[in-house]
Protein backbone atom coordinates (compact mmCIF):
# COMPACT_ATOMS: atom_id res chain seq x y z
CA UNK A 1 0.00 0.00 0.00
CA UNK A 2 1.16 3.32 -1.01
CA UNK A 3 2.04 5.88 1.62
CA UNK A 4 -0.48 8.70 1.87
CA UNK A 5 1.52 11.91 0.78
CA UNK A 6 0.79 14.82 3.60
CA UNK A 7 2.73 17.76 4.54
CA UNK A 8 3.20 16.91 7.69
CA UNK A 9 5.62 14.24 5.70
CA UNK A 10 7.65 17.41 3.98
CA UNK A 11 10.82 18.44 5.42
CA UNK A 12 10.23 20.81 8.46
CA UNK A 13 11.77 23.66 6.44
CA UNK A 14 9.50 23.34 3.36
CA UNK A 15 6.59 23.07 5.90
CA UNK A 16 7.06 26.11 6.92
CA UNK A 17 7.35 28.19 3.80
CA UNK A 18 4.26 26.38 2.51
CA UNK A 19 2.47 27.46 5.70
CA UNK A 20 3.68 31.13 5.18
CA UNK A 21 2.88 31.02 1.42
CA UNK A 22 -0.95 29.90 3.06
CA UNK A 23 -1.13 32.68 5.76
CA UNK A 24 -0.08 35.31 2.90
CA UNK A 25 -2.75 34.65 0.25
CA UNK A 26 -5.40 34.08 2.90
CA UNK A 27 -4.76 37.91 4.24
CA UNK A 28 -4.64 38.79 0.42
CA UNK A 29 -8.09 37.30 -0.19
CA UNK A 30 -9.39 38.74 3.37
CA UNK A 31 -7.93 42.16 2.58
CA UNK A 32 -9.50 41.98 -0.81
CA UNK A 33 -12.85 41.27 0.46
CA UNK A 34 -13.19 43.83 3.35
CA UNK A 35 -12.13 46.33 0.95
CA UNK A 36 -15.17 45.78 -1.52
CA UNK A 37 -17.15 45.48 0.84
CA UNK A 38 -16.62 48.84 2.57
CA UNK A 39 -16.48 50.25 -0.99
CA UNK A 40 -19.93 48.77 -1.66
CA UNK A 41 -21.32 49.44 1.59
CA UNK A 42 -20.04 53.57 1.20
CA UNK A 43 -21.32 54.18 -2.26
CA UNK A 44 -24.81 52.54 -1.05
CA UNK A 45 -25.11 54.92 1.41
CA UNK A 46 -24.10 57.50 -0.46
CA UNK A 47 -27.12 56.65 -2.98
CA UNK A 48 -29.29 56.39 -0.19
CA UNK A 49 -28.37 59.93 1.36
CA UNK A 50 -28.23 61.43 -2.22
CA UNK A 51 -31.33 60.12 -2.47
CA UNK A 52 -32.93 61.54 0.24
CA UNK A 53 -33.44 64.99 -0.63
CA UNK A 54 -34.87 64.35 -3.82
CA UNK A 55 -37.40 62.23 -2.54
CA UNK A 56 -38.33 65.10 -0.09
CA UNK A 57 -38.61 67.20 -2.86
CA UNK A 58 -41.00 65.31 -4.56
CA UNK A 59 -42.35 65.22 -1.74
CA UNK A 60 -42.85 68.61 -1.23
CA UNK A 61 -43.93 69.22 -5.02
CA UNK A 62 -46.73 66.42 -4.30
CA UNK A 63 -47.90 68.65 -1.33
CA UNK A 64 -48.07 71.29 -3.12
CA UNK A 65 -49.65 70.18 -6.11
CA UNK A 66 -52.67 69.05 -3.50
CA UNK A 67 -52.32 72.14 -1.92
CA UNK A 68 -53.61 74.22 -4.69
CA UNK A 69 -56.20 70.99 -6.20
CA UNK A 70 -57.37 72.38 -2.84
CA UNK A 71 -57.79 76.12 -3.60
CA UNK A 72 -60.36 77.36 -5.62
CA UNK A 73 -60.22 77.65 -9.40
CA UNK A 74 -58.02 80.95 -10.70
CA UNK A 75 -56.34 81.66 -7.18
CA UNK A 76 -53.46 79.01 -7.19
CA UNK A 77 -50.94 81.77 -7.64
CA UNK A 78 -51.46 83.66 -4.94
CA UNK A 79 -50.57 82.84 -1.10
CA UNK A 80 -52.88 80.49 0.15
CA UNK A 81 -52.93 82.97 3.38
CA UNK A 82 -54.59 85.84 1.38
CA UNK A 83 -57.46 83.76 -0.51
CA UNK A 84 -60.54 84.68 1.20
CA UNK A 85 -63.25 81.58 -0.22
CA UNK A 86 -66.62 82.56 1.36
CA UNK A 87 -67.90 86.42 1.86
CA UNK A 88 -71.03 87.68 3.72
CA UNK A 89 -73.73 90.42 3.32
CA UNK A 90 -72.46 92.52 6.23
CA UNK A 91 -72.28 96.46 5.51
CA UNK A 92 -68.81 98.05 6.02
CA UNK A 93 -68.51 101.87 7.01
CA UNK A 94 -67.56 103.98 4.47
CA UNK A 95 -65.43 106.85 6.10
CA UNK A 96 -63.81 104.21 9.34
CA UNK A 97 -62.00 101.12 10.04
CA UNK A 98 -64.12 98.66 10.42
CA UNK A 99 -64.15 97.42 14.36
CA UNK A 100 -63.34 94.31 15.02
CA UNK A 101 -66.58 92.48 16.88
CA UNK A 102 -66.80 88.72 18.15
CA UNK A 103 -69.66 87.31 15.41
CA UNK A 104 -72.50 85.71 16.68
CA UNK A 105 -74.44 82.98 15.04
CA UNK A 106 -76.60 85.08 12.42
CA UNK A 107 -78.87 83.82 9.49
CA UNK A 108 -80.42 85.26 6.45
CA UNK A 109 -84.37 86.48 5.79
CA UNK A 110 -84.70 87.16 1.81
CA UNK A 111 -87.96 88.34 0.75
CA UNK A 112 -88.83 89.53 -3.01
CA UNK A 113 -90.93 92.55 -2.40
CA UNK A 114 -93.26 95.17 -4.05
CA UNK A 115 -94.23 98.88 -2.94
CA UNK A 116 -98.13 97.44 -2.55
CA UNK A 117 -96.93 95.30 0.27
CA UNK A 118 -95.18 97.54 2.02
CA UNK A 119 -96.66 97.54 5.29
CA UNK A 120 -97.01 93.19 5.17
CA UNK A 121 -93.51 93.53 4.83
CA UNK A 122 -92.99 95.99 7.75
CA UNK A 123 -94.65 93.38 10.03
CA UNK A 124 -92.80 90.68 8.68
CA UNK A 125 -89.23 92.35 9.26
CA UNK A 126 -90.17 93.59 12.50
CA UNK A 127 -90.01 90.19 13.43
CA UNK A 128 -86.72 89.00 12.73
CA UNK A 129 -84.73 91.23 15.60
CA UNK A 130 -81.11 92.72 13.86
CA UNK A 131 -79.11 91.15 16.22
CA UNK A 132 -79.64 87.61 14.78
CA UNK A 133 -80.59 88.55 11.00
CA UNK A 134 -79.75 90.32 7.60
CA UNK A 135 -82.60 91.41 5.67
CA UNK A 136 -82.48 91.03 2.09
CA UNK A 137 -85.28 92.64 -0.35
CA UNK A 138 -85.67 91.92 -3.68
CA UNK A 139 -87.50 94.47 -5.69
CA UNK A 140 -89.52 92.96 -8.29
CA UNK A 141 -91.23 96.57 -8.87
CA UNK A 142 -88.24 98.62 -9.42
CA UNK A 143 -89.62 100.88 -6.29
CA UNK A 144 -86.60 101.38 -4.01
CA UNK A 145 -86.78 104.76 -2.87
CA UNK A 146 -90.37 104.71 -1.06
CA UNK A 147 -89.34 102.30 1.61
CA UNK A 148 -86.59 104.45 3.13
CA UNK A 149 -89.02 105.70 5.96
CA UNK A 150 -88.94 102.29 7.28
CA UNK A 151 -86.64 102.14 10.79
CA UNK A 152 -85.12 98.75 9.12
CA UNK A 153 -84.65 100.08 5.68
CA UNK A 154 -80.85 101.05 6.47
CA UNK A 155 -79.60 98.08 7.09
CA UNK A 156 -81.76 95.97 4.86
CA UNK A 157 -79.99 95.00 1.60
CA UNK A 158 -81.80 96.45 -1.49
CA UNK A 159 -81.72 94.63 -5.02
CA UNK A 160 -83.83 95.80 -7.81
CA UNK A 161 -85.18 93.78 -10.79
CA UNK A 162 -88.53 94.61 -12.55
CA UNK A 163 -90.45 92.04 -12.97
CA UNK A 164 -88.13 88.80 -11.80
CA UNK A 165 -88.92 86.20 -8.88
CA UNK A 166 -87.23 85.47 -5.81
CA UNK A 167 -85.84 82.41 -7.47
CA UNK A 168 -84.22 84.82 -9.84
CA UNK A 169 -82.84 86.54 -7.52
CA UNK A 170 -81.69 83.84 -4.68
CA UNK A 171 -79.82 82.22 -7.99
CA UNK A 172 -78.01 85.49 -8.55
CA UNK A 173 -77.25 87.11 -5.17
CA UNK A 174 -77.60 84.33 -2.34
CA UNK A 175 -74.24 81.81 -4.10
CA UNK A 176 -73.54 79.51 -0.68
CA UNK A 177 -70.22 81.24 -0.63
CA UNK A 178 -71.70 84.20 -0.24
CA UNK A 179 -73.96 83.04 2.08
CA UNK A 180 -71.65 80.99 3.81
CA UNK A 181 -72.10 83.01 7.35
CA UNK A 182 -75.39 82.53 7.91
CA UNK A 183 -77.18 79.27 9.73
CA UNK A 184 -80.29 79.64 8.00
CA UNK A 185 -81.73 81.23 5.02
CA UNK A 186 -85.70 81.98 5.08
CA UNK A 187 -86.72 82.79 1.32
CA UNK A 188 -90.03 84.35 1.52
CA UNK A 189 -93.03 85.44 -0.35
CA UNK A 190 -94.32 88.40 0.98
CA UNK A 191 -97.77 87.58 1.42
CA UNK A 192 -97.65 85.90 4.94
CA UNK A 193 -98.93 87.31 7.86
CA UNK A 194 -96.77 87.05 11.09
CA UNK A 195 -98.51 87.71 13.69
CA UNK A 196 -98.12 84.04 15.70
CA UNK A 197 -94.81 83.28 14.24
CA UNK A 198 -91.64 84.21 16.60
CA UNK A 199 -88.27 83.53 14.25
CA UNK A 200 -86.03 83.01 17.13
CA UNK A 201 -88.55 79.96 18.48
CA UNK A 202 -88.87 78.77 15.16
CA UNK A 203 -85.13 78.10 14.91
CA UNK A 204 -84.91 76.67 18.18
CA UNK A 205 -87.48 73.98 17.04
CA UNK A 206 -85.68 73.50 14.00
CA UNK A 207 -82.24 72.61 15.52
CA UNK A 208 -84.01 70.69 18.13
CA UNK A 209 -86.05 68.54 15.24
CA UNK A 210 -82.67 68.11 13.00
CA UNK A 211 -84.68 69.80 10.13
CA UNK A 212 -82.79 70.76 7.49
CA UNK A 213 -85.35 72.33 5.67
CA UNK A 214 -88.26 73.65 6.72
CA UNK A 215 -91.44 75.77 6.62
CA UNK A 216 -93.97 77.16 9.86
CA UNK A 217 -97.33 75.98 9.60
CA UNK A 218 -100.01 77.43 7.80
CA UNK A 219 -103.25 78.94 9.92
CA UNK A 220 -105.95 76.32 8.49
CA UNK A 221 -108.89 78.95 9.36
CA UNK A 222 -107.03 82.22 8.00
CA UNK A 223 -104.60 80.96 5.10
CA UNK A 224 -105.13 79.91 1.39
CA UNK A 225 -103.75 76.02 2.38
CA UNK A 226 -102.68 74.71 -1.31
CA UNK A 227 -101.28 71.79 -0.24
CA UNK A 228 -102.84 69.52 3.29
CA UNK A 229 -99.57 68.92 4.42
CA UNK A 230 -98.55 72.57 5.08
CA UNK A 231 -101.74 72.70 7.70
CA UNK A 232 -101.39 73.14 10.88
CA UNK A 233 -101.14 70.72 13.28
CA UNK A 234 -102.71 71.72 16.36
CA UNK A 235 -101.82 68.50 18.94
CA UNK A 236 -97.80 68.68 17.23
CA UNK A 237 -94.48 70.28 17.57
CA UNK A 238 -93.52 69.48 14.03
CA UNK A 239 -95.11 67.37 11.69
CA UNK A 240 -93.25 65.28 8.73
CA UNK A 241 -96.02 63.39 6.75
CA UNK A 242 -99.77 63.79 6.33
CA UNK A 243 -102.60 60.79 5.69
CA UNK A 244 -104.69 60.64 3.05
CA UNK A 245 -107.06 57.53 2.58
CA UNK A 246 -109.22 58.64 0.05
CA UNK A 247 -109.61 60.14 -3.14
CA UNK A 248 -106.33 60.89 -5.93
CA UNK A 249 -102.72 61.26 -4.51
CA UNK A 250 -103.52 59.00 -1.10
CA UNK A 251 -101.21 59.36 1.52
CA UNK A 252 -100.13 56.06 4.34
CA UNK A 253 -97.58 55.58 7.01
CA UNK A 254 -95.49 53.36 4.72
CA UNK A 255 -95.73 56.36 1.96
CA UNK A 256 -92.26 57.95 1.17
CA UNK A 257 -92.52 60.35 -1.86
CA UNK A 258 -93.58 63.70 -1.33
CA UNK A 259 -96.47 65.58 -0.99
CA UNK A 260 -97.15 62.42 1.65
CA UNK A 261 -93.73 63.61 3.65
CA UNK A 262 -90.46 65.28 3.03
CA UNK A 263 -92.34 68.16 1.79
CA UNK A 264 -92.64 72.15 2.18
CA UNK A 265 -93.92 74.81 -0.12
CA UNK A 266 -92.10 77.34 -1.77
CA UNK A 267 -93.78 79.83 -0.25
CA UNK A 268 -91.92 80.14 2.80
CA UNK A 269 -88.88 77.58 2.73
CA UNK A 270 -86.21 77.73 5.51
CA UNK A 271 -82.78 75.99 4.38
CA UNK A 272 -80.25 75.07 6.41
CA UNK A 273 -76.84 75.77 5.33
CA UNK A 274 -75.83 72.80 4.13
CA UNK A 275 -79.11 72.30 2.03
CA UNK A 276 -79.26 75.63 0.73
CA UNK A 277 -75.67 74.74 -0.88
CA UNK A 278 -77.19 71.84 -2.49
CA UNK A 279 -80.89 73.59 -3.47
CA UNK A 280 -78.78 76.56 -5.28
CA UNK A 281 -77.22 74.14 -7.31
CA UNK A 282 -80.43 72.74 -8.36
CA UNK A 283 -81.91 75.76 -9.24
CA UNK A 284 -81.70 76.48 -13.05
CA UNK A 285 -81.06 79.57 -14.60
CA UNK A 286 -84.34 80.07 -16.35
CA UNK A 287 -86.21 78.97 -13.25
CA UNK A 288 -89.19 81.67 -12.82
CA UNK A 289 -92.06 80.82 -10.67
CA UNK A 290 -90.16 77.41 -9.48
CA UNK A 291 -93.21 75.57 -9.75
CA UNK A 292 -92.56 71.47 -9.25
CA UNK A 293 -89.36 72.28 -7.53
CA UNK A 294 -90.69 71.75 -3.95
CA UNK A 295 -91.24 67.99 -4.96
CA UNK A 296 -87.54 67.73 -5.42
CA UNK A 297 -86.56 69.87 -2.59
CA UNK A 298 -85.85 65.92 -0.66
CA UNK A 299 -83.05 65.27 -2.76
CA UNK A 300 -80.94 68.41 -0.67
CA UNK A 301 -82.53 66.76 2.80
CA UNK A 302 -78.87 66.04 4.16
CA UNK A 303 -79.98 62.46 4.33
CA UNK A 304 -83.39 61.06 4.86
CA UNK A 305 -85.99 63.24 3.60
CA UNK A 306 -88.62 61.98 5.69
CA UNK A 307 -86.79 63.08 8.88
CA UNK A 308 -84.98 66.00 7.95
CA UNK A 309 -88.26 67.87 5.87
CA UNK A 310 -90.89 68.83 8.29
CA UNK A 311 -93.61 71.90 8.94
CA UNK A 312 -93.63 73.17 12.51
CA UNK A 313 -96.82 73.89 14.22
CA UNK A 314 -95.90 75.40 17.47
CA UNK A 315 -95.09 78.57 14.95
CA UNK A 316 -97.29 78.92 12.46
CA UNK A 317 -98.06 81.91 9.77
CA UNK A 318 -101.22 83.11 7.59
CA UNK A 319 -100.99 82.96 3.55
CA UNK A 320 -102.57 85.88 2.79
CA UNK A 321 -102.79 84.67 -1.14
CA UNK A 322 -102.65 87.89 -2.47
CA UNK A 323 -101.58 89.36 -6.22
CA UNK A 324 -98.16 90.14 -6.46
CA UNK A 325 -95.75 89.86 -8.80
CA UNK A 326 -96.44 91.24 -12.06
CA UNK A 327 -99.38 92.83 -10.62
CA UNK A 328 -98.27 96.73 -10.05
CA UNK A 329 -99.46 99.97 -11.36
CA UNK A 330 -96.33 100.60 -13.85
CA UNK A 331 -97.22 104.44 -13.46
CA UNK A 332 -95.88 104.45 -9.96
CA UNK A 333 -92.39 102.50 -11.26
CA UNK A 334 -89.88 105.62 -11.83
Amino acid sequence: MKPYLAVFGLPESKKRSWLCSVFIAASLICGIYFLGFASVGKEYKEQKFTRWPVIGSMSGVKAAKCKNQRMPIGSEPLPSGIVAEASDLEMRPLWSASTKKEKRPMSLLAIAVGIQQKEVVNRIVGKFPSSDFIVMLFHYDGVVEKWGDLSWSDRAIHISAVNQTKWWFAKRFLHPDIVAEYDYVFIWDEDIGVENFNPSRYLSVVKEQGLEISQPALDRSKSEVHFPITARNRKSTVHRRMYKYKGKGRCFDNSTSPPCTGWVEIMAPVFSKAAWRCVWYMIQNDLIHAWGLDTQLGYCAQGDRAKNVGVVDSEYIVHLGLPTLGVFNKTEVP
